[in-house]
């Protein structure tokens, strides 16, 4: 996520910030950026919480807009000095029961990633702004230290798999990205034009296990055309990790920094982080790939083939008993639109 360090920078400009003025009100350092809006490290007095603020010539933000907030932080809109007037301040601050370090990696983050979008505009860059802090909000609201569980590392492997042949096929890496759902609590994995794609991945040798979340992920009455993408993979040193995937993926984006900048937020809403690349060390190769339309022969609960008592479910498919022809990847894509 970071390409580059500005935590001593962040960690300095705090430290020299430290004490207490006698008033309420800030005391600010500017940090050294390139990035499309103004930044300073600061602290507010009386609480001598750290802060990044960052500031804008032009933007909207409603009167209704809920600013991030909670695990640690919050973001307010404020207020300069006389030297700072003419833009619009968004403050980033760290509460008094929030992690130094987590906000640290937070902050340097934010830095980073606004520097990857210079020559934005300002509304572009405070989206940017908010939602990446949005990102390490669900990321800090997650029970699991920060280090995804080997089901969830698999899965996040899978999904990115499926990104990876969308973007191989000539779809613009914008769409791609975009229609990566499953980290934002997509109903499936995809969303592309009027259809959609659930990922499922196993390393089982002799079934293909697929838990299926609900009964509206392979209801086809819902959203069409729909597609269930089976990967199966083996553990094998000629594969490769999470984080060498991720690699991948971000190298397919290199020219394109604001989707490269989403799919990074992304990640962080799926649990991962790069400071924690080394724990994962699984190396997946892929042997199969199955990819299901789903239509009316299609084995499937949904709400019109269960008892109007049962109000969810979930449940687990065994993708290796399934006799639907495989549709292929380019057949679900021409069928989506993506491929004329």
């Amino acid at each position: 996520m970071a390409l580059q360090n500005k935590t001593e920078e962040l960690l300095a400009a705090w430290r020299a910030l430290t004490g207490n003025p006698g008033s309420e009100g800030w005391l600010t350092i500017p940090v050294t950026h390139d990035a499309p809006c103004q930044l300073i490290a600061g602290r507010h007095f009386p609480g001598n919480e750290e802060a990044l603020l960052a500031g804008f010539s032009t933007i909207n933000v409603s009167p209704a807009e809920k600013l991030p907030q909670g695990h640690g932080f919050l973001v307010t809109k404020t207020t300069l000095g006389a030297e700072a007037s003419g833009l619009i301040w968004i403050a980033l601050c760290r509460q008094s029961t929030g992690s130094l370090d987590l906000f640290t990696r937070m902050t340097n983050d934010v830095v980073v990633t606004l520097e990857g979008i210079r020559g934005a505009s300002d509304q572009k860059a405070y989206q940017t702004f908010i939602g990446r802090i949005r990102a390490w909000q669900d990321f800090m609201s997650r029970n699991d230290n920060g280090i995804l569980g080997r089901e969830a590392e698999l899965g996040l492997f899978g999904e990115l798999e499926l990104l990876k042949s969308l973007i191989a096929t000539g779809m613009p890496a914008s769409l791609a990205v975009d229609a990566w759902c499953g980290p934002m609590g997509g109903v499936q994995d995809f969303a592309i034009g009027t259809g959609a794609i659930e990922v499922k991945s196993t390393v089982s040798s002799n079934s293909f296990p697929a838990n299926i979340g609900s009964l509206d992920q392979l209801d086809d009455s819902l959203i069409q055309p729909l597609f269930l993408a089976g990967f199966r993979f083996v553990l094998s040193q000629s594969g490769i990790t999470l984080p060498e995937q991720i690699g991948i993926v971000r190298n397919q984006l290199s020219e394109f920094p604001f989707a490269k900048n989403d799919f990074d937020s992304r990640l962080l809403h799926a649990g991962y982080i790069d400071d924690h690349a080394d724990y994962y060390s699984h190396r997946f190769l892929q042997t199969e790939r199955k990819i299901f339309h789903i239509s009316d022969s299609f084995p499937r609960l949904t709400r019109a083939n269960v008892a109007n008592e049962i109000r969810g479910a979930r449940y687990d498919l065994d993708l290796d008993m399934i006799t639907t022809t495989n549709s292929g990847l380019e057949n679900a894509l021409t069928l989506l639109g993506v491929i004329l």
